[in-house]
């Protein structure tokens, strides 16, 4: 495929953080377009360092591009644009400062990471990057947006779940800026469309984060009549709605359900959740595992009978998007309950291919949890209809391929455009040289 100039087609990825182990849908999404011809070159604006990470993210952080907040690289990328563009560099410099300035979160990020932008865009430019794809709408995007302004190298992003329902700054113009601009669900798309005004609205559109069916796959489970194997994989914050699961546990110990749980992942609340289990003295039944490489995900989701996200939206506007551990568990073939919430209803068909609850509700967790334990065929009957749905509609593969389709539209319309201009600009020189002729 082919990108500006007519040359092939080169991709940046820009996320907030790599690598980073809850967010491996981008790392994976990278390696897919890569399987497809595509080189990409990955420019995170934080390096995350982590106990645990995949084995493809490790080869991957060798060769990512990690920027200080401030070096002599940086200071030349600066130099550069002030020389070459300095209207072009002042102007964004201004536009992005301003407009960010009555939101104290975006105006010290966009201070904090101006300096690096500037040095991206230097090195793509340099590198032949024919476009940007960013992941998340506040500042990887923001950062996409100024490497636009400085390049004109064109850029697409994707909008997730908080970092568009916290805070949409400047989300207008990102969306106008961009070649086209994606997000996960219907809910949220209403949500950037009211961002936006008509003719803007007509580059945002729906694209699904997937899931790869060859790797999560189900595994034929024997019905012994043991406990019920509850599995949670999620980064403990307060979106994810750990207290709720927890506190439904107490409830089916006290109805004398017999129950595992295990939780997977890391995060802020980790300690807080594992006071909550000590005080309920659940240590015996639910084991907190910590952050795990994907294969082990795999291997534990195998041996789980439910998976259970008890996502809740918090009080600073933090909401789900579309969580792909959920999807992650249906490929597996597993029954998942969750919450009735932003675009959760539109993965988890309540009664089809899962069970959805009003955030928050404890007690219908335990009861929903309870059903399950004692239906062993609505377990299977709805971690089948899952399994068909995400293989369907949340295949890694298939969207990813939709994407570069995207991107190379994008590419082949801005080349249409820029010969036009091209054929305009001789078209008006000729007209001038004969008006003077005259």
């Amino acid at each position: 495929m082919r990108g500006r100039n007519n040359l092939p087609l080169k991709l940046a990825y820009i996320m907030s953080r790599f690598p980073k182990i809850s967010e491996t849908f981008i790392l994976f999404e990278i390696l897919e377009m890569e399987k497809l011809g595509i080189p990409v070159e990955v420019y995170p604006l934080l390096r995350e360092r982590q106990p645990v990470a995949h084995p493809e993210a490790e080869k991957m952080t060798e060769r990512a591009h990690f920027y200080p907040f401030m070096s002599w690289p940086i200071l030349r990328a600066h130099f550069y644009f002030m020389l070459t563009k300095p209207g072009t560099y002042f102007r964004t410099l201004l536009e992005v400062l301003f407009r960010t300035a009555r939101h104290p979160n975006f105006f010290i990020g966009a201070l904090a990471y101006w300096p690096k932008s500037a040095a991206f865009a230097y090195n793509m430019h340099r590198q032949g990057v024919s476009h940007i794809h960013a992941h998340f709408c506040n500042h990887p995007t923001l950062a996409a947006f100024i490497i636009h302004r400085l390049t004109g190298i064109p850029y697409s992003f994707m909008a997730h779940g908080s970092d568009l329902h916290k805070n949409r700054t400047m989300l207008g113009k990102k969306v106008a800026a961009s070649a086209f601009a994606l997000t996960v669900s219907n809910f949220n798309l209403e949500v950037m469309r009211g961002a936006c005004d008509e003719k803007t609205r007509k580059k945002t559109q729906i694209l699904h984060c997937g899931i790869d069916p060859e790797v999560f796959t189900p595994k034929t489970k024997i019905e012994n009549g043991g406990p019920l194997r509850i599995i949670c994989v999620a980064s403990f914050e307060e979106v994810k709605g750990h207290k709720h699961l927890v506190e439904a546990c107490r409830k089916l110990r006290e109805r004398g359900v017999d129950f595992i749980c295990d939780l997977i992942g890391d995060g802020p609340r980790r300690t807080e959740i594992t006071q909550q289990i000590k005080a309920a003295q659940l240590e015996n039944k639910i084991i907190v595992h910590g952050s795990l490489k994907r294969n082990d995900v795999v291997r534990m989701l195998n041996a789980a009978d439910v998976k259970v996200l008890a996502s809740v939206p918090t009080a600073e506007g933090k909401r789900e998007g579309v969580p792909v551990v959920l999807m992650e568990a249906m490929a597996c073939g597993l029954p998942v309950i969750s919450s009735q919430l932003s675009g959760i209803p539109e993965l988890v068909e309540h009664g089809r291919t899962g069970m959805l609850l009003q955030p928050g509700d404890a007690e219908g967790l335990a009861a929903a949890l309870e059903q399950l334990q004692n239906d062993p065929a609505l377990r299977h009957r709805l971690g089948q209809a899952g399994r068909e749905k995400v293989v369907r509609e949340y295949n890694l593969k298939e969207n990813v391929k939709q994407l570069l389709r995207l991107i190379a539209s994008a590419n082949s319309q801005k080349r249409e455009g820029t010969k036009g201009e091209r054929k305009e600009q001789r078209r008006s020189s000729r007209l001038e040289t004969s008006q003077l002729e005259l």
